[in-house]
């Protein structure tokens, strides 16, 4: 676990945190700007940083749900602006706030989490949850296809009996061109779900790093692999869901 978190250290150090910096400026009003965020499969594209703060009337339904079904204690995983962890700690859950950005969770801390901590998931130790958070395309977290079984199995390990995990992502099959025979002219090596994130802002660019997205029918194979039970729990509109494994 040592080698892991000196990993996670020098994950740290080589990426500027760029993200979490726009984070930090808006929380403390240093002249934020929008973010740019472009992938391996699409063009540049402008995030406001304000949307990262939104509160629960403004959240779309997808992530309402995720907050209404979460209970007990709670890991919000990835947490950015923490305004999902704000929302539960304000409705009196014990929830803990976890991100690998150090300037994100100064944000946190700054707007009033109580347990809001730079830490990878796959580094926590003698800690159970019954709800364990993953939101705004939370299987990004698992980085590639094949790295998905080691973090299934991590998250599992963390449940408490009866515990669930609350999941969204997108179906990125929407990207790509659809045949006349209703096939989709996608990479033949790979999943394409499997893509390439690169977030720059106030003209630094940050290190590309990998981001999963998985159709449903692919995370619920995932889950039954490593003993877990998967459900559908909404549809959004635009290609993206929201799921609970157990």
């Amino acid at each position: 676990m040592e080698s892991e978190k000196h990993k996670i250290n020098l994950k740290q150090k080589i990426m500027k945190d760029l993200f979490g910096q726009a984070i930090l400026d808006f929380q403390t009003n240093n002249y934020p700007e929008d973010l740019l965020t472009e992938t391996s499969i699409s063009e540049a594209d402008e995030m406001p940083v304000n949307y990262l703060f939104r509160s629960f009337a403004l959240m779309p339904l997808i992530e309402q749900k995720a907050l209404e079904l979460a209970k007990g204690k709670i890991l919000d995983v990835g947490c950015g602006a923490g305004s999902h962890s704000l929302y539960l700690q304000n409705n009196e859950y014990d929830v803990k706030a976890i991100d690998i950005s150090v300037h994100a969770i100064q944000a946190c801390i700054l707007r009033g989490l109580k347990n809001a901590v730079v830490q990878d998931l796959l580094t926590i130790e003698n800690e159970s949850f019954d709800t364990i958070l993953l939101l705004m395309n939370g299987t990004g977290i698992f980085r590639t296809l094949a790295e998905l079984p080691s973090y299934l199995q991590k998250i599992k390990s963390l449940l408490n009996p009866g515990g669930q995990i609350v999941i969204d992502s997108s179906d990125l099959i929407y990207m790509y061109d659809e045949n006349e025979d209703g096939s989709y002219s996608i990479p033949a090596n790979g999943y394409y779900g499997e893509i390439t994130f690169t977030v720059s802002y106030k003209g630094q660019t940050d290190k590309p790093f990998p981001w999963l997205y998985l159709d449903y029918n692919t995370l619920q194979r995932a889950a039954q692999a490593n003993g877990l039970q998967c459900e559908l729990i909404i549809e959004g509109e635009h290609h993206d869901y929201l799921a609970r494994l157990y």
